[in-house]
């Protein structure tokens, strides 16, 4: 697929500050690219990069083949989506939608088709007289997205769009994103700390932390293969537990405490005894009851408390060591298991990871 976003070892100062030290990547014509990443972590900086809003210290940013470093912003044909909307307050949604096609001076009809389409296309239509003071938070964004959208830019910027509305709105308005996008093949990159939006929107997702890209891939191979322990903590829940390797005659595998031992064919550079990190996703740990439970043939645990919640039920239950893990079990029709009770877990091995005790290596293949 075409590359259409190339950034070449970009770095951002302020000062003495580094905040992006070196940061390149790729990003192809219509995809849905996010920047994931908790406050702080350079993705808003890397947004405002492209859109010309930031200054650059070092790299090359281009549009295809164009280099768009010194290119003014207004002649970068972006359009861009803020956290506050950035609405005008004193105008109709016609003309909001309307904005930037009068400001590039298109023809007027040119300007009343536009604005209608997108009206449309967004849902809005019907507000197209009223001020945004009469309009919802979900609405709102909506304006805004439509009037990004009506000058049919090449590349769409969204820092935090939906962080301002509430749960139930902030899923409609993911859903409504998505679908715009498919539909337009919009370039688009997105900016969010919600993992579960990124997950949902995008194609690819790159998670940042303090200014550097940790991992770029496809929100399930982030979620299933994470590069590192950041990576499999931030995106998504996980338990974290403490292992040992051992090597034997019948293959590799993971020793926990309590006797349990989990073979792992899949483990690569592995030495006797080694101490690592296993990621283990809450669905990823197996209840066990009755004569399956044992030293040896599982983790022994006690259930703190559970929280059913419709399609599945939430344990949190502690080990032999007093750490707490939360278990995600498919509810089912039997009663939930009292607090109190000792059961044991197992673990699916072909999916949990294993990392180096320093958590920045993976050691799965």
């Amino acid at each position: 697929m075409e590359s259409w976003i190339k950034i070449r070892n970009a770095m951002k100062k302020y000062g003495d500050f580094v905040a992006i030290p070196d940061i390149s990547l790729d990003i192809a014509r219509g995809e849905f690219f996010t920047l994931l990443g908790p406050s702080g972590c350079g993705k808003t900086t890397l947004l405002r990069m492209i859109a010309g809003f930031n200054t650059i210290e070092g790299g090359e940013f281009y549009f295809g083949d164009r280099l768009i470093n010194d290119l003014d912003p207004a002649k970068r044909n972006i359009g861009m989506v803020f956290q506050n909307y950035a609405i005008f307050p004193h105008l109709s949604v016609r003309k909001n939608v309307a904005f930037g096609l009068t400001n590039r001076k298109f023809p007027q009809e040119t300007i009343q088709r536009q604005a209608t389409k997108f009206m449309k296309l967004m849902k809005i239509e019907e507000y197209a007289d009223r001020l945004p003071e009469k309009l919802s938070g979900g609405q709102q964004q909506r304006v805004a997205l439509a009037r990004a959208l009506a000058i049919e830019p090449e590349v769409l910027l969204m820092d935090e769009p939906l962080s301002n509305l509430d749960a139930k709105l902030r899923v409609e308005m993911r859903e409504v994103i998505k679908e715009i996008q498919n539909r337009l093949r919009i370039t688009t990159v997105y900016v969010t700390h919600d993992q579960e939006e990124a997950m949902a929107v995008s194609d690819r997702i790159a998670v940042m932390d303090r200014g550097t890209i940790q991992q770029i891939g496809s929100p399930k191979e982030l979620y299933q293969r994470p590069s590192n322990l950041f990576v499999a903590t931030f995106l998504g829940r996980t338990n974290i537990l403490d292992a040992t390797l051992y090597l034997s005659e019948d293959g590799n595998g993971l020793h926990f405490a309590g006797g349990y031992d989990l073979p792992m064919p899949n483990l690569k550079n592995v030495k006797n005894g080694q101490r690592v990190a296993v990621s283990v996703r809450p669905e990823e740990l197996v209840i066990k009851e009755g004569e399956d439970v044992g030293r040896g043939k599982c983790l022994m645990a006690k259930v703190v408390y559970s929280t059913f919640l419709g399609l599945n039920t939430h344990y949190i239950v502690e080990l032999e060591n007093e750490k707490r893990v939360e278990i995600i079990q498919e509810s089912q029709i039997y009663d939930i298991i009292e607090n109190g009770t000792v059961i044991g877990l197992t673990i699916k091995a072909e999916k949990i990871n294993v990392f180096t005790e320093d958590g920045l290596t993976s050691l799965v293949k």
